[in-house]
C-alpha cells in the first residue's frame, strides 16, 4: 500500500491546483539558528543533521518535491533518514507569515517522536502528534492553530465521491483529535498533502550509503520497479550509442592501464545486508561522478593511495580494539586492528628557519604558564635562611629547650603543574587538498604540531604528539611523533617533518588508544586534543551514522576515564555532527586554516588556564 499512496503523489502534483500565500512564506534559513537546538530539546535524535529538501537526490525524483499544478506553486513534505531531517526549503501554506514560520517548529516536534511510530500514513504521523503534545503540553495553543489553518484549507468530504470522502474524514479527524485512534480507508485515489505531517513514503538511507530504501524496506517500489528502471537505463544507453556512434565520450587518459586498477568494496563478512541484484542494478549506472546515495560511490580509486615502498615503519604485531555497532547497541570487541608505525625516512631536524620567529614569540608566551616557585621553610639546607625560625631557635636556645639541629633554611624549589597532554592530528588522505598560496592541509598541520611542540615544551607540561589514518578496520595506523617518554628534540622534529597524507579516518579506534596512553600518565588534568579537517570515515561501513556513533561513543570512553577530549577543526560542516560527538562547547572551529597554530596554542591556555 505504501508504494501505491508513492506513485500516487505524482499524479496528485498533476492535478492539484493551489497558489499558496507567497507573500507570506517562511524560509528555512530563518529557523536555521533555533531549529537544531529546538529538535534535540523536543527529545529528537542529537546525531541528525537539518537540511533542506530541495537540492537532494531524493528531493528531485519520486514526487519528493511535490509540485503542485497551475502556477507552478509547490508543497515541499519534510522526512528523516538515518542521517538527516529534512525540512521545506520554504513554506507558504497559511496565510499568514507566523503561521509558516510556527509550522517548521511543529514539523520539528513531529519528527522528534515519529521515529517509533508504527502503522500507515496517517497512523505514523497521528500518533507522533499525541505523542509530542502529551510530552510537550506547551506546543497545545501552537498546534490548534495550524491544525485550524490546516482544515479550513481540507476539502469537503460531502462535494467528494463516497470513497475519497470517508478518507478525508479520517484525516480531518486525526488532525483534529490526534489523540484518538483512526482507521485509514483502502485509498482509491490520492488525498490532499498534510503539511504538518511527515512524508507518506520518506526515503531512507542506510550508514553506508547504498541507495535509496522505503520505510517498508523494499528499494523503489519492489522488484517490478527495479526492472523498469533497468529496461529504462538500458534503453537511455542504446539511444546514446545510436546518437553518438563511435565517437569516444570520454576522455583518453581516462582509460587505466594495468597497474591502474579499480578496487570495488565488494560484500564480505562485515556487510549487513547484501543482495546482489541491488548491487548489480547499482553498477549499472556506475561513473566516476560522486554520488552519495549509490553504491557505485562505495568504489574507491587507490592510485592516490600512499604505495608500499613509501608507507611507515610498523612497531609490533598491532594491538586489538573494541568498535561500537549503533544499530545493535553494544560494543563489539576485537574488531580493529591499530598499529603503531614510526615515519619512514626520518632524520633529526631543527626548526625550520621560517617558523622560529613565531615558535620564540610562542616560547615566550608559554613560559608564563609555568607554575611560580613557592618558598619552602623548614629545610635543613638551602639558599636562605628562615629568620623567624632563627629567632625562635635563639629564643629556645637561651631558655634551655633548643633543638642540636634545627631547620632554619629555605628553599625555592620548582613549581609543579599536573597536567599531561596528548594531541592526535589526522593524517586521512584529505589533508592533501589545497588550501590556495597557504599550501596543504597537511603542511598546516605539520606547522601546527612544531609550533604547538615548541610551546609546550617551554611550559613543561607533559605532552605527546600521534597522527593517525585508517585503511578498513584492519589497519588503523598510529603514527608515534613523539611519546610522552621521549624527550621533544630534533628527532621529534624531524619525525613530525616526515608526516604525510595517509589514508582514512577511522577516528574511534585511534581515540580509544589514545585514550589508554593518556590514561597511564601521573597527572591531576588530562587534555586529549584531537586537530582533524573533516568527519570519520572508511572504505567499510565506518561512515555515515556508523562512524560518528562510534566516535561518539569512544569520546564517552575518554571522558569516562577522566580525560578532558577537544576537537579543534578545519571542516566548515563541522557544526553538523561535531556538537553531537564532543559537546557544544567541546571543539572549536577554525575557519581560516593558516591560523591554525596561534588558534591551537590560545585554545591549550585557556583550556588549561
Amino acid at each position: 500500500m505504501e508504494d501505491i499512496v508513492g506513485g500516487w503523489w505524482d499524479k496528485l502534483a498533476r492535478r492539484a491546483a493551489r497558489r499558496g500565500f507567497p507573500e507570506y512564506a517562511a524560509e528555512l534559513a530563518q529557523v536555521t539558528a533555533q531549529a537544531p537546538l529546538f529538535f534535540r530539546a523536543m527529545g529528537g535524535d542529537p546525531a541528525l543533521a537539518l537540511r533542506s529538501t530541495v537540492g537532494t537526490e531524493h528531493g528531485a525524483r519520486r514526487g519528493w518535491l511535490q509540485r503542485l499544478a497551475g502556477t507552478g506553486a509547490r508543497m515541499e513534505l519534510a522526512w528523516q533518514d538515518s542521517q538527516a531531517l529534512y525540512l521545506p526549503e520554504r513554506i507558504d501554506c497559511f496565510p499568514s507569515a507566523a503561521l509558516n514560520r510556527d509550522c517548521y517548529f511543529w514539523l520539528l516536534a513531529q519528527a522528534a517522536y515519529a521515529a517509533d511510530s508504527d502503522g500507515d500514513w496517517l497512523s505514523r504521523n497521528r500518533l507522533a502528534a499525541a505523542r509530542a503534545l502529551a510530552a510537550m503540553p506547551g506546543l497545545a495553543a501552537l498546534y490548534r492553530r495550524l491544525a485550524a489553518a490546516v482544515l479550513e484549507q481540507r476539502p469537503e468530504p460531502a462535494g467528494l465521491p463516497p470513497a475519497e470522502a470517508e478518507v478525508e474524514r479520517a484525516i480531518q479527524a486525526a488532525l483534529s483529535r490526534p489523540e484518538q485512534a483512526v482507521t485509514l480507508p483502502p485509498l482509491s485515489r490520492p488525498p490532499q498533502p498534510v503539511p504538518l505531517w511527515l512524508h507518506p513514503e520518506p526515503p531512507l538511507t542506510d550508514a553506508g550509503g547504498q541507495g535509496s530504501r522505503h520505510a517498508d524496506g523494499e528499494r523503489g517500489g519492489g522488484k517490478d520497479a527495479q526492472r523498469q528502471r533497468r529496461r529504462y537505463r538500458a534503453r537511455r544507453m542504446e539511444q546514446d550509442q545510436r546518437k553518438n556512434g563511435m565517437l569516444m565520450v570520454f576522455r583518453a587518459e581516462s582509460l587505466f592501464t594495468w597497474d591502474e586498477y579499480v578496487k570495488v568494496n565488494r560484500h564480505n563478512d562485515d556487510d549487513d545486508d547484501g543482495n546482489g541484484e541491488i548491487a548489480a542494478e547499482d553498477m549499472n549506472r556506475l561513473t566516476l561522478g560522486q554520488d552519495a546515495h549509490t553504491r557505485g560511490s562505495r568504489l574507491r580509486f587507490d592510485l592516490d593511495l600512499p604505495a608500499a615502498a613509501y608507507d611507515d615503519t610498523p612497531l609490533g604485531p598491532g594491538i586489538k580494539l573494541p568498535e561500537w555497532h549503533w544499530k545493535r547497541q553494544c560494543l563489539v570487541e576485537d574488531h580493529c586492528l591499530l598499529r603503531p608505525m614510526l615515519p619512514r625516512d626520518a632524520a633529526p631536524a631543527p626548526l625550520p628557519e621560517r617558523l622560529q620567529p613565531l615558535a620564540r614569540r610562542l616560547r615566550r608566551q608559554f613560559q608564563a604558564l609555568a607554575p611560580e616557585r613557592r618558598r619552602r621553610s623548614g629545610e635543613t639546607a638551602g639558599p636562605d635562611i628562615d629568620l623567624d625560625r632563627l629567632i625562635r631557635f635563639l629564643a629556645e636556645r637561651r631558655g634551655g629547650a633548643a633543638l642540636s639541629e634545627p631547620a632554619l633554611y629555605q628553599d625555592w624549589p620548582p613549581g609543579e603543574r599536573s597536567l599531561a597532554c596528548l594531541t592526535l592530528a589526522d593524517l586521512s588522505l584529505s589533508t592533501e587538498s589545497w588550501l590556495g598560496e597557504t599550501g596543504r592541509v597537511i603542511d598546516v598541520i605539520r606547522d601546527s604540531l612544531l609550533l604547538f611542540a615548541e610551546a609546550l615544551a617551554a611550559s613543561g607540561d607533559d605532552f605527546g604528539l600521534y597522527g593517525f589514518s585508517s585503511l578498513r578496520r584492519q589497519e588503523v595506523r598510529l603514527q608515534i611523533l613523539k611519546d610522552f617518554a621521549d624527550r621533544y628534540d630534533d628527532d621529534a622534529r624531524g619525525r613530525i617533518l616526515a608526516i604525510r597524507p595517509g589514508y582514512y579516518t577511522r577516528m574511534g579506534a585511534a581515540i580509544r588508544q589514545c585514550t589508554r596512553i593518556l590514561s597511564e600518565r601521573p597527572a591531576q588534568r588530562r587534555l586529549l586534543l584531537l586537530i582533524s579537517d573533516g568527519k570519520p570515515n572508511d572504505l567499510d561501513h565506518y561512515e555515515g551514522r556508523y562512524g560518528i556513533e562510534d566516535t561518539r561513543q569512544a569520546v564517552l570512553e575518554a571522558r569516562r576515564a577522566g580525560l578532558t577530549p577537544f576537537c579543534v577543526t578545519i571542516d566548515r560542516e563541522a557544526g553538523d555532527y561535531l556538537p553531537h560527538l564532543f559537546g557544544r562547547n567541546g571543539y572549536a572551529l577554525v575557519r581560516q586554516a593558516e591560523r591554525l597554530p596561534q588558534a591551537l596554542t590560545r585554545l591549550y591556555a585557556s583550556l588549561t588556564a
